[in-house]
């Protein structure tokens, strides 16, 4: 390159220099070498004319033969132009495919620019949701999509879980939306049709609500009659005393169980929030430790801490539902002689409703399906201490309906905190604490 850089210097000097030797004999050497400069001039214009003609009217040919540095400068232009070509191939091919695939997917596919607009959706999304290609391109996916709840969670740009509606064309049938975000803020729509999958659910919660309320009235009348029959006990062979008494144990754990199984289905059923009021946190810490004090006979010690003023806005009985199986399940795994603390306090903007023990703690491993149904850490303790298994599937579902989510710190040997987490929307102010109060 520096070589083709010299060779156009001297090409000017030359034509300088000859331009003034033309213009000595006359003395008008500034004339020669002006006639030089010009000659030059119009030489790199001709050249630059060529480059503006070929770039503009045939950049597809090849480009226009000059030689020297104009020469280098066609070449490399034409090689960058040709590799980009390639390039642009290249990523048409591979678009291409990725549209193919995802034409052959049952999920609907809808691609978003960064304004939220339809730029591309599969056959899928037209069977789903309804998409025409000749009228919505282009579009809002929220003029198409209307309910409010795909609108809020669009905007709210937290798409962490998938969002669950009916089809827009279609209710009978149920799709799960998940959002991708990608590129420079542009979105990727996927819907899942889950019609089936959400029936075989509503056909479990059915089913474990029909035969928990079948089991309800024998297991009543059962429990009646041991009673009954447990006020005979010592009367009875020392032998047929402990079969009694075993039985009515596994009798109220039965109970037990069918009350939350009761209690889940109805979680899961019903919509929540028709008793939605303030509620005094201090009064209802309160009394879940009493109610704990009262499981744990002394062998632990329970205390109240309230730092935050405002009201939780909710279900009281659901909110003093979750708080207890929190609360009864650290009297039965703490440990003897532990502190266990019931804390209301500020979170952010929010708040945070804690149950903190310095028991045994629990290992990470188990900490991800905690939630679950009649997941037990250890099974044959859990059973001891009358435990169903369900306590904390509970806390999940009360919290859901409120907005709230349920964070879990906890390492064996250094105690567990479950912590609660409710938004600023969920609270309400002093003054309605007050007058509640």
């Amino acid at each position: 390159m520096g070589r083709l850089w010299r060779r156009e210097f001297w090409r000017l000097a030359t034509l300088i220099a000859a331009g003034a030797l033309v213009g000595w004999p006359f003395s008008a050497m500034p004339t020669g070498i002006a006639i030089g400069l010009l000659l030059c001039l119009v030489f790199h214009l001709r050249q630059l004319h060529a480059l503006h003609q070929w770039l503009t009217l045939r950049p597809q040919e090849e480009p226009p033969t000059a030689s020297g540095l104009w020469g280098e400068l066609f070449d490399r232009l034409y090689r960058y132009q040709k590799s980009q070509r390639l390039t642009q191939q290249r990523l048409r091919a591979t678009l291409q495919r990725i549209q193919e695939s995802s034409e052959a997917m049952r999920d609907s596919v809808v691609m978003l620019d960064r304004h939220g607009d339809l730029e591309w959706w599969n056959s899928a999304a037209e069977r789903m949701l309804g998409l025409k290609p000749r009228l919505d391109r282009g579009q809002h996916i929220t003029n198409l999509l209307r309910d409010p709840r795909f609108v809020d969670y669009f905007h709210e740009r937290d798409y962490r879980e998938p969002l669950t509606l009916t089809s827009p064309i279609n209710e009978s049938l149920i799709l799960q939306f998940q959002i991708t975000l990608y590129g420079d803020d542009e979105r990727l729509v996927m819907a899942r049709d889950i019609t089936r999958l959400h029936r075989l659910e509503q056909m479990r919660r059915d089913f474990v609500a029909n035969v928990s309320h079948e089991l309800r009235t024998p297991l009543t009348v059962l429990a009646g009659y041991l009673e009954t029959y447990g006020d005979m006990a010592g009367q009875l062979p020392p032998r047929l005393g402990r079969g009694l008494s075993q039985m009515k144990a596994q009798t109220d754990r039965m109970q037990n169980l069918v009350n939350d199984l009761l209690l889940l289905s109805r979680l899961e059923i019903d919509q929540g929030g028709r008793d939605d009021a303030p509620l005094a946190m201090g009064e209802l810490l309160e009394a879940v430790q009493r109610d704990a004090a009262a499981l744990s006979e002394g062998r632990h010690s329970i205390r109240v801490e309230v730092e935050e003023p405002r009201p939780l806005v909710g279900s009281e009985k659901e909110i003093r539902s979750a708080l207890s199986n929190l609360a009864f399940n650290a009297v039965r795994y703490a440990g003897e002689g532990r502190h266990i603390v019931l804390r209301w306090r500020p979170h952010g903007e929010g708040a945070s409703l804690e149950v903190e023990d310095d028991g045994e703690g629990i290992d990470p491993v188990h900490l991800p399906r905690l939630t679950e149904r009649f997941y037990r850490v250890d099974k044959g303790r859990s059973t001891a201490t009358g435990g169903t298994g369900l306590g904390l599937a509970i806390v999940k579902h009360v919290l859901l309906r409120h907005d709230a989510r349920l964070e879990i710190d906890s390492r064996p040997g250094r105690g567990a905190t479950f912590r609660c987490l409710f938004p600023a929307e969920r609270l309400g102010n002093t003054t309605e604490s007050a007058q509640r109060a």
